[in-house]
């Protein structure tokens, strides 16, 4: 059965995104099968991964508002193990339409609950916003992932997020975890990123990974050839980074790579 976990930050910018694509084609190194699904209207991971997305369809618009069964939308990608569920522009209104639904809050979790024995792990990218469908994200997830970009502001909202992940565990998912803080952005040269790292250390000392994802211009770079760091850039800092990160991961979440798979 799957364990699902949504990658969140209501502030733009901080590598949701790069670490949502990078960290699931990571883990089919690990003879993982992973989901990851692109809940942002952005269609960032989709077309990451290499898809078109004017030429989407169905989306996971679909199957949020029009209850679509996920598998029909369900696209393979160039990563063996890592298949995508792709964003559409069209999930731009899904925030006004799903005020109206029944059961606004868990359409995600619905559509989801027939897959997870599919796969091993779903991975949800999340817009940079708390609204209903980081809400959805939130109530279909186990745990949730933090990306924390070393800079002052993005470190300013965690509580805001921190507050939001409370309420949707007391409220629609009790048993809701924050899986870790990953600090991304992350430049050794300056005393800011590094203080940062500290600063968030200090107030989570159980929750931060140990892995730091440096900035890199080959992260950069990946996502308008529609490949991971893995492919582009496969010895750089970059992919060494995620690789580690997702050896971390699988340790913090307790899924055995050796045993998974098939």
């Amino acid at each position: 059965m799957a364990k699902v976990f949504a990658i969140a930050n209501q502030k733009g910018g901080v590598g949701k995104t790069t670490t949502a694509v990078n960290l699931g084609a990571a883990l089919t190194l690990h003879r993982q099968r992973v989901l990851l699904i692109d809940l942002d209207p952005q269609t960032n991971a989709t077309s990451s991964l290499g898809f078109d997305k004017t030429r989407i369809h169905p989306s996971i618009y679909e199957a949020i508002i029009n209850e679509r069964p996920l598998q029909e939308i369900i696209r393979r990608t160039a990563h063996p193990g890592l298949d995508l569920a792709p964003s559409a522009p069209d999930l731009a209104g899904a925030e006004v339409e799903l005020v109206a639904l029944f059961d606004r809050e868990r359409r995600l979790r619905r559509a989801l609950d027939p897959l997870r024995s599919s796969y091993d792990l779903v991975l949800i990218d999340c817009p940079p916003s708390l609204g209903l469908l980081t809400v959805n994200a939130l109530t279909a997830a186990d745990g949730v992932i933090v990306p924390v970009q070393c800079e002052y502001l993005p470190l300013e909202g965690l509580s805001l997020l921190m507050r939001t992940i409370e309420l949707v565990r007391h409220h629609l998912n009790n048993g809701l975890e924050v899986a870790g803080l990953i600090m991304t952005m992350y430049d050794a040269r300056t005393n800011l990123a590094r203080q940062v790292v500290e600063e968030v250390r200090r107030h989570f000392p159980e929750r931060c990974f140990h892995t730091l994802v440096p900035r890199s211009v080959r992260l950069s770079e990946a996502p308008s050839y529609g490949e991971t760091i893995l492919t582009y850039a496969p010895h750089s800092a970059g992919a060494i980074a995620y690789q580690m990160l997702a050896e971390e991961f699988l340790q913090r979440v307790q899924v055995q790579p050796e045993l998974q798979g098939g």
